[in-house]
């Protein structure tokens, strides 16, 4: 905090951006966002999700795929895939632009410093296989302490662990829900979802209909109508859990507007 005030600086403040599949697929989009985000100041963290190359590699290697309400169902087969796309090929990608942008980053799946521990979701009433659920304390915050203490940049995928030595599948939206609670407890912490959107639409295929700001009640009527659905309803439900637990911002935007206040910002 500014020793003047209890306001505190950008310095402050824990920054805490999800980026999507969809940037990710995209050599030039997340060349572009890499720059921006080893550019933006203060104390950051950053949660990847996986893109398309996992179904690619499963493709390849014969094991279907099945998505339910914008979500794997992670088979032991599946399971292998995304570990190896998501905590290997990709997170390791991001962490070496990052480090070419003179941005110190340590790449982490859930299992590296027992970062991140999940529960086996149930299997009713829909079985996701291999998915897990995260609390705030299966987030490890002296860990996350310590890394941007030294100045380093924490880059988690989606791989957790559940403590007895299986790996489990996380929606990569919920760990970034669930790291920017974690963070809370030790400073002031925003969470910005980034993706391909300007941010949240009422209407897809018209570029003018941004919403602006969003509530729980405006959220409500937007799922009744289908304004919004499939993958934007775990984004939206887990921003509003964040908020409710804690962190202080979120917003939702394009990832070129990382370092600008475009987006749709989320409030109670």
């Amino acid at each position: 905090m500014n020793a003047r005030s209890n306001t505190p600086t950008p310095h402050d403040v824990i920054k805490v951006v999800k980026i999507g599949g969809n940037i990710v697929d995209n050599p030039e989009a997340l060349a572009s966002f890499i720059t921006d985000f080893a550019a933006m100041p203060g104390r950051k963290i950053l949660i990847h999700g996986g893109g398309k190359e996992a179904t690619r590699l499963s493709q390849r290697l014969e094991i279907p795929t099945t998505m339910i309400d914008g979500r794997r169902v992670t088979s032991r087969e599946t399971l292998d895939v995304v570990t190896m796309v998501y905590a290997g090929l990709i997170n390791k990608r991001i962490v070496s632009m990052l480090q070419a942008a003179g941005c110190n980053a340590l790449g982490l799946s859930g299992a590296d410093g027992n970062a991140i521990r999940a529960s086996r979701r149930p299997a009713s009433p829909i079985d996701y296989g291999y998915v897990g659920d995260i609390s705030t304390s299966g987030v490890n915050i002296p860990l996350i302490d310590s890394l941007l203490k030294a100045g380093t940049v924490p880059v988690y995928c989606a791989i957790t662990h559940d403590g007895h030595g299986s790996l489990l599948n996380c929606n990569a939206d919920s760990v970034a829900a669930a790291v920017a609670i974690a963070c809370s407890r030790i400073a002031p912490t925003d969470l910005i979802y980034c993706f391909e959107q300007p941010g949240v639409m009422e209407d897809i295929d018209r570029p003018d209909s941004l919403i602006a700001s969003l509530t729980p009640s405006s959220y409500a009527e937007l799922k009744a109508t289908g304004a919004v659905n499939k993958g934007m309803i775990p984004k939206l439900d887990n921003s509003f859990k964040a908020i409710r637990e804690g962190v202080a911002h979120v917003i939702i935007k394009h990832a070129a507007n990382l370092l600008n206040s475009t987006g749709t910002i989320l409030s109670e």
